[in-house]
């Protein structure tokens, strides 16, 4: 389970982490209570369905204080200084409250932080250089290679240059430096220490949710996520970790095995179908197998698998499932009776409570069905299953006298629909870009 469920634990912990560290000045208790605010004034709160929110943002400042304390390597000891720079970096690294995307603009970032009057006072009263904080969170760049990177060492760059503290000292530069690669590593490995492996799932969910990603790209990217961490920042790696308690350790390295456990059932699953071993046979299913509590649990446990936001009606999920008015297809494994690995459903539009957002113009016409995203078991997304099934709901939709279906979808998957289908964009969402779209049946 996760260590602390609440912003509000995660509070009181770094409170008692900063009073042990020894600066526990009132202007380091209400930089963290102007963090937690901030975020949750600008829809960035433990509410927020992205990787990139306040719960993030503590993750990283408690485990980058508690590794620095617990950390008993002479070679690399934190100063009181430096464990205040952390701190304050750490806190901020990732506020972007005006965001298109989910993954923060480190300009926008040090905009923010240039630009916001109480902060700066507040930077002001610690006796902290805010050039450094730039350097630090210039430095949690990721990935940091190719043009983002050039472009961080551009920055750093002139911000030593501008830092009183910094500027004629190339020994301190190479020591802030140091730091901000070790608060690269902590912002990388905090939320995967902090929980088990169901937690680090559903970061996984919400980054990929956040970041418009396909859901098939969700275990080969947190795998070459981790090897990447594991490989290119070894000595930081071991260094961070080597320093947190035995259960953190544990957490984060059951996390990796786990995700290269399912990575290989993926590729597995990929070669059967590819082998043409496996097939995907789209079914409808009978209401008499709708009313089967085995069929009920089987199909609840993948609607478990999407991402929160795509839960449609959890709440009324079994009772959908014997209403004659929702339609139902299954996607099986090899024929009709074979093992459950997905599903389509959905309903007349009237019975959905849509985002508030959304203003669609048939609501009430009663000639709009509602397909609910796609739900399908991990390792059988991308292999066009879902496309099947997609097909097959709308013939259903047809026999049925819908005149429109109406959906969420990515926008580069409705934007190949316009053409294909007709699809029309209804209402576009940022910064997930997982849009509400109609076409005509």
């Amino acid at each position: 389970m996760q260590e602390f469920a609440t912003p509000l634990n995660m509070k009181n912990e770094i409170l008692s982490l900063i009073a042990e560290s020894g600066f526990a000045e009132d202007c380091f208790v209400e930089m963290l209570n102007y963090t937690i605010e901030l975020f949750e004034t600008q829809g960035l709160g433990a509410d927020y369905y992205g990787y990139h929110n306040i719960n993030h943002e503590l993750e990283v400042t408690y485990i980058a204080l508690l590794s620095a304390n617990l950390n008993n390597d002479v070679l690399n000891k934190f100063s009181l200084e430096d464990l205040k720079y952390l701190y304050t970096a750490a806190l901020f690294h990732d506020f972007d409250p005006q965001k298109s995307v989910d993954k923060p603009h480190e300009d926008s970032v040090l905009k923010f932080i240039s630009m916001d009057k109480k902060l700066r006072d507040l930077i002001e009263q610690a006796g902290l250089d805010l050039e450094i904080i730039k350097v630090l969170i210039l430095r949690t760049t990721y990935p940091w290679s190719g043009q983002l990177k050039e472009n961080a060492e551009r920055q750093i760059k002139e911000c030593f240059r501008k830092s009183e503290t910094a500027k004629d000292n190339q020994l301190y530069q190479e020591h802030v430096m140091r730091l901000g690669w070790y608060l690269s590593v902590v912002d990388r490995i905090s939320g995967y220490a902090l929980g088990d492996f169901s937690k680090a799932m559903e970061m996984a969910k919400m980054n990929a949710h956040a970041l418009a990603w396909r859901p098939s790209l969700i275990v080969r990217s947190s795998v070459a996520y981790f090897e990447e961490l594991l490989n290119k920042e070894t000595d930081m790696c071991r260094t961070v970790l080597k320093s947190l308690p035995k259960h953190m350790r544990r957490n984060f390295f059951d996390t990796v095995l786990s995700f290269m456990g399912i990575r290989q059932q993926e590729i597995a699953i990929q070669a059967n179908y590819s082998y043409e071993n496996l097939k995907l046979v789209p079914t409808i299913e009978k209401m008499s197998t709708r009313e089967d509590p085995q069929f009920i649990k089987s199909l609840y446990s993948i609607f478990l698998e999407l991402p929160t936001p795509l839960q449609f009606n959890k709440d009324k999920f079994e009772e959908s499932l014997r209403d004659q008015n929702v339609i139902l297809n299954t996607l099986r494994v090899n024929d009709c009776n074979g093992e459950i690995v997905g599903f389509a459903k959905g309903g007349p539009l009237e019975s959905y409570r849509l985002r508030p957002e959304i203003r669609d113009e048939n609501y009430g016409l009663y000639n709009t069905i509602f397909l609910e995203p796609l739900a399908l078991k991990m390792g059988y997304w991308g292999l066009k299953g879902g496309s099947e099934m997609r097909h097959m709901f709308i013939m259903q939709a047809h026999s049925k006298k819908y005149k429109h279906l109406t959906s969420f979808a990515l926008r580069d998957v409705i934007r190949a629909r316009v053409s294909k289908e007709n699809a029309e964009f209804v209402t576009m969402f940022d910064p997930e870009r997982w849009d509400y779209y109609r076409i005509k049946i």
